[in-house]
């Protein structure tokens, strides 16, 4: 009897049953706002597409207690969320996999419920987990351990004009550094040592708004970006120089909740709340020129995301819209209910309705509006973004946390 086609067989049999064992969705970490290159992308590509045929699964469940909105972060299979309980913010890592707690750090902070306790997207990196308080408190700890490594409070540093919500920008890392908007009308902007928490640089003489600060390259110059009550401003990397601004007016004495977009070509988004102005900027010559500028697109906070050539992003009251960004023309216009976050993965847009709760995805390789299901992982109000690491989807309302299978 020969042995060789038998032997061959079974070595095909059992590398067909390993590769079935493989997952199907290949993806990165979600290690702080808007995911692992900042602009609300997810790389995983292989995730399922047919959620009218094949709904998605709820993986776990874990209760929170803070009533809030803070999006979780997502790194080495562990995740950072901050939940609250009586007077302290309670920074808590999860197995990402299973949602079993691993270890949980507390500090005092907000005391009053403002639709809320907690609002802020935890940062982790090269180690360490930084999370940035209501209360202007930045928090730097040991991600295995959860020890701490330091901690300020930089409301008490810089007294003044604090926002009427606190502090809902999320701490951005740029190499050594760590930007973070302060309080006050003067030195609005701060980049810390991420490894000490030393102050590197203070500057900027305008009132921070809610906008976490953007890394960008534009005109050939990197600076940072900072969405201020006043305008959009554009500060060098070196030691907070303003280098341009340009005056942006909007409703409820000019708070800006969405981060600005980048476009990929010298070109940066900007949306604002009800009242306020939609548009693109041009920085190719280093001064700030606007595109256009329309009234369309009202994000009030959730953030848009520009994906395979086009913009999508909430208009409130309660729709969900697509532009082309150069012309500022919609596309589409679909009702998802108040305050729908996206990100983009894979081809398609997952929307998170803030008033229900629902998930909905959309195909993202046509202009049209062309949806590919729904699901409901835990319903409710869930004005919180939605995180996707590895393969699996992150979601909370006020009171749980829900990971959700997209294989």
């Amino acid at each position: 009897m020969a042995i060789g086609p038998l032997i061959t067989r079974t070595l095909l049999a059992g590398a067909l049953a390993a590769a079935a064992l493989l997952p199907l969705a290949h993806g990165a970490d979600w290690p702080g706002f808007r995911g692992p290159t900042a602009d609300g992308i997810a790389p995983d590509q292989g995730i399922n597409k047919d959620w009218s045929a094949k709904p998605p699964q709820v993986l776990w469940k874990v209760a929170l207690s803070d009533n809030g909105w803070a999006a979780p972060a997502v790194a080495d299979g562990r995740l950072y969320i901050v939940d609250h309980e009586g007077t302290d913010d309670i920074v808590r890592a999860l197995d990402a996999a299973s949602g079993k707690e691993l270890w949980r750090f507390a500090y005092p902070d907000a005391t009053t419920n403002r639709n809320g306790f907690t609002v802020n997207t935890p940062l982790a990196v090269d180690g360490k987990v930084y999370v940035y308080s209501r209360k202007g408190k930045i928090h730097c700890l040991d991600a295995a351990s959860g020890k701490k490594v330091w901690s300020r409070d930089l409301a008490a540093e810089h007294p003044g004009a604090v926002p009427p919500w606190e502090f809902c920008m999320s701490p951005v890392a740029d190499g050594p550094a760590l930007l973070l908007g302060v309080s006050g009308t003067a030195d609005s902007v701060m980049a810390l040592q991420k490894g000490t928490g030393e102050t590197l640089w203070q500057a900027g003489a305008f009132q921070i708004s809610y906008a976490s600060p953007v890394v960008a390259t534009l005109g050939g110059k990197k600076q940072y970006l900072v969405f201020g009550v006043e305008g959009l401003f554009g500060l060098d990397p070196a030691g907070g120089k303003e280098l341009w601004r340009v005056p942006w007016p909007t409703k409820f004495g000019g708070k800006k909740g969405p981060t600005p977009v980048l476009l990929g070509n010298d070109r940066v988004f900007a949306a604002t709340t009800e009242g306020g102005d939609t548009g693109v900027v041009d920085l190719a010559s280093g001064t700030p020129a606007v595109v256009w500028k329309h009234k369309e697109m009202q994000d009030h906070f959730p953030t848009a995301v520009y994906y395979q050539g086009r913009l999508y992003g909430p208009s409130d009251p309660k729709f969900l819209e697509c532009l082309d960004p150069a012309t500022g023309a919609v596309l589409w216009k679909q009702e998802t209910g108040q305050y729908t976050s996206v990100l983009g993965v894979d081809g398609t847009v997952i929307a998170l309705s803030g008033k229900t709760g629902e998930l909905i995805q959309i195909d993202a390789t046509t202009p049209d509006y062309k949806e590919l299901g729904r699901c409901t992982p835990l319903g409710g109000t869930s004005w919180a973004a939605p995180v996707l690491a590895n393969g699996r989807l992150y979601v909370r309302n006020q009171k749980e946390l829900a990971c959700v299978g997209l294989k």
